[in-house]
């Protein structure tokens, strides 16, 4: 399964909209998900390769091997 092994973070659902018009005309359902990285970081102080969203890569949260 898609997820962030640091935040947790997974796969959303939500509407994907069709605007006709100013008007919704349909419905229907998509999937949003995490933008993952695979990336070799020090975990316990041995490096080993774990899946990470971006947001976490930028914010610092992992310490890359």
């Amino acid at each position: 399964m898609a997820k962030c092994e640091i935040c947790d973070k997974s796969v959303n659902f939500g509407n994907q909209l069709s605007v006709t018009r100013s008007h919704i005309s349909k419905r229907s359902t998509r999937t949003f998900k995490p933008n993952l990285r695979t990336v070799k970081a020090v975990v316990d102080g041995q490096p080993k390769k774990i899946k990470v969203c971006a947001k976490c890569l930028r914010s610092g949260k992992v310490n890359k091997a």
